[in-house]
């Protein structure tokens, strides 16, 4: 059964778009894959779209920010998650075993291949309600201006530049994965000091990671360093 909120009516469209490639025999067009990459292009477009009709005074860095920030893995997952799809994705058993139904980058593909599977269904405008209905919270954020919440790579560098005069450097620990679902493990780097560390399925998504766990590390520094003072002042 389908769940309501999907604006679907064939379950054939949407057991493709909830079929994870482990689940096949690698046979094209078994799986998500294809719809993914489809439903990818079609919310692009929308948000596109949605950013350049109402905000007339942004430029393109500023568009370009915005529809980064909406379309990331994080609020497509978590939408994915909300709308009960991970309970629907068809897995091999070790995919299973291993936590692919929760994990973020699966979520978030099946939630762009229901989009594909809503477009070709329906057409372009039932696929923009949807993406605008389900992405509203990320659309109102971004609507304040607040258009770069997860790049921590900035925050860091601003951080390391005005604290330390350092630049951080990002180096790939170890890939892994098959060639459909690869993770990178990226470490960030003061000098010859490993500050943080974390995986993605996207260089640029594992450099993120590795960013918001040395803020995380810089930040509980800080604060230790503020209890000692207080301390020592008692």
């Amino acid at each position: 059964m389908i769940p309501k909120e999907i604006p679907l009516r064939s379950e054939d469209l949407f057991r493709l778009a909830t079929t994870h490639r482990s689940a096949t025999e690698d046979a094209v067009g078994e799986s998500y894959e294809r719809l993914e990459f489809f439903g990818d292009s079609v919310l692009g477009l929308v948000v596109a779209q949605f950013l350049f009709e109402e905000h007339e005074d942004w430029d393109q860095g500023m568009m370009s920010k915005a529809k980064a920030s909406v379309v990331q893995e994080g609020p497509l997952a978590a939408r994915a998650f909300e709308l009960g799809l991970h309970d629907y994705i068809r897995l091999s058993p070790g995919e299973e075993a291993t936590g692919g139904r929760t994990r973020p980058s699966i979520l978030a593909d099946v939630f762009e291949a229901i989009i594909g599977a809503i477009f070709i269904e329906s057409g372009l405008e039932k696929a923009r309600w949807f993406i605008l209905e389900q992405l509203s919270p990320a659309l109102k954020r971004v609507r304040g201006g607040d258009v770069s919440p997860d790049d921590h790579k900035s925050k860091l560098q601003e951080i390391a530049q005005a604290n330390w005069r350092r630049t951080p450097l990002y180096r790939i620990a170890r890939e892994s994965g098959s060639a459909h679902e690869r993770r990178f493990f990226v470490q960030v780097y003061f000098d010859d000091q490993m500050m943080g560390e974390g995986f993605g399925r996207s260089k640029k998504e594992a450099e993120q990671a590795a960013a918001k766990d040395a803020l995380h590390r810089i930040e509980q520094d800080r604060r230790a360093r503020e209890l000692v003072e207080l301390h020592l002042e008692d």
